[in-house]
């Protein structure tokens, strides 16, 4: 299918088509534990060094976020100093920051459940716009208010695996949250109506092993389309009375792992990598493919990577698979590695996933070590991307 690039009203707003993603996870634990992953990892420590890293390399465009139990740790009063320093030294790299809100993460006194929860949000976003273009009055802002809403609302309303620690409410949740992302938009949106709204939900594949049993096939169909309740809220489809907008979505940013496969009832998850593939596994680009068909938006795809020993085949895939999409016409506008810089397990802290394109293997020191296998791919990639994107000025012209 060929996709006519013409159709969106504003050109690609990112620096750089290859991003990279800062792990800024500032979340209660399943042990009721709070972690802040970018203490964790230094990055807070190591930011302009980190940052030059990425220029070396061709990266200029980041995902950060501000840690909100961090930034109000009194209900309405903010601490930017932290979000100054990611503005510093983004201005001193020609960085370009793309903001979370929210993360994984609240303050103390806080959960989606709370009754504040949504004002408290949305007065967070207002304070965030207006400290961000007192210090950077003009260019792109683009916002992801808060990150990942349907594995939120299911790991602290369904799972117990962070707050508010609950079972079987994982819609009472996801409604709430939403709440507070559409009324944090509005907040924004009042300070300056130019903000661009850029989700991050994760992209997923929910199928039947038994494709003769037609109640299997509709069910599992049903809730392969749950993923979508949060887009479909946030464009006023679903639950109307939260406010949602058409308008409110910009950019589709999806986050795509390799554990975001599975079969409906078994839960097993579908495997990547067999040989030869698995016939239950969906490609990249078809998956994308279905969720532009449905809102027509430009798509990034915020947040990719795999631990340990893998990184190679599952970066080289990705590479494959971008390359087709943009070679099918496909508005894609970006492609982010997440987490850049290897991280803790939230649960267990002594564990490191060891996924970034940089090491850290002395917790102790946090000296970055860079994964040569990533990066060979991701140079490869930036110069295939270079290759499109020559080709496509040699057809304008």
């Amino acid at each position: 299918m060929q996709y006519n690039s013409n159709y969106f009203n504003f050109k690609n707003p990112f620096q750089s088509f290859l991003m990279a993603g800062f792990e800024c996870a500032d979340q209660q634990n399943a042990f009721g534990e709070r972690v802040d992953l970018i203490r964790l990892t230094g990055h807070d420590r190591f930011i302009n060094e980190d940052y030059q890293r990425l220029t070396e390399i061709g990266i200029t465009t980041v995902r950060e976020g501000i840690r909100w139990s961090f930034v109000e740790k009194m209900p309405f009063n903010y601490d930017w100093s932290q979000v100054e320093e990611i503005i510093f030294n983004a201005k001193n790299n020609d960085i370009q920051v793309i903001w979370d809100i929210c993360h994984f993460g609240f303050p103390d006194d806080l959960t989606p459940l709370h009754p504040m929860f949504a004002r408290r949000f949305s007065h967070l976003c207002r304070a965030f716009v207006i400290k961000y273009r007192s210090l950077v009055p003009e260019g792109e802002l683009i916002i992801t208010p808060i990150n990942e809403v349907s594995f939120l609302s299911w790991l602290g309303g369904e799972v117990r695996g962070t707050s508010p620690y609950c079972v079987d409410q994982g819609w009472e949740v996801k409604y709430m949250l939403m709440k507070a992302y559409i009324e944090g938009i509005e907040m924004m949106k009042e300070i300056d109506p130019t903000v661009k709204i850029m989700t991050t939900e994760p992209l997923i594949n929910i199928t039947t092993q038994d494709p003769s049993n037609p109640i299997l096939v509709l069910e599992a169909n049903e809730k392969h389309q749950e993923q979508f309740q949060v887009l479909e809220i946030l464009t006023g489809k679903l639950c109307p009375e939260l406010r949602g907008k058409p308008e409110y979505l910009d950019i589709l940013g999806i986050n795509f792992y390799f554990n975001n496969q599975w079969t409906y009832p078994e839960q097993q998850f579908i495997p990547w990598n067999e040989t030869p593939p698995n016939p239950y596994w969906q490609s990249l680009h078809s998956l994308m493919e279905e969720v532009f068909v449905k809102y027509g938006r430009p798509i990034v795809l915020s947040e990719t990577s795999i631990p340990e020993n893998d990184r190679y085949d599952w970066l080289k895939m990705i590479t494959e698979e971008c390359l087709a999409i943009l070679e099918s016409d496909l508005p894609l506008y970006g492609s982010c590695i997440n987490p850049i810089i290897d991280r803790p397990d939230w649960d267990f802290p002594d564990i490191w996933h060891h996924s970034g394109l940089w090491d850290i293997p002395d917790p102790k020191s946090l000296k970055r070590h860079v994964h040569q296998e990533s990066l060979l791919v991701l140079q490869e990639f930036q110069n295939n991307i270079k290759m499109i994107n020559s080709k496509a000025c040699m057809t304008r012209q």
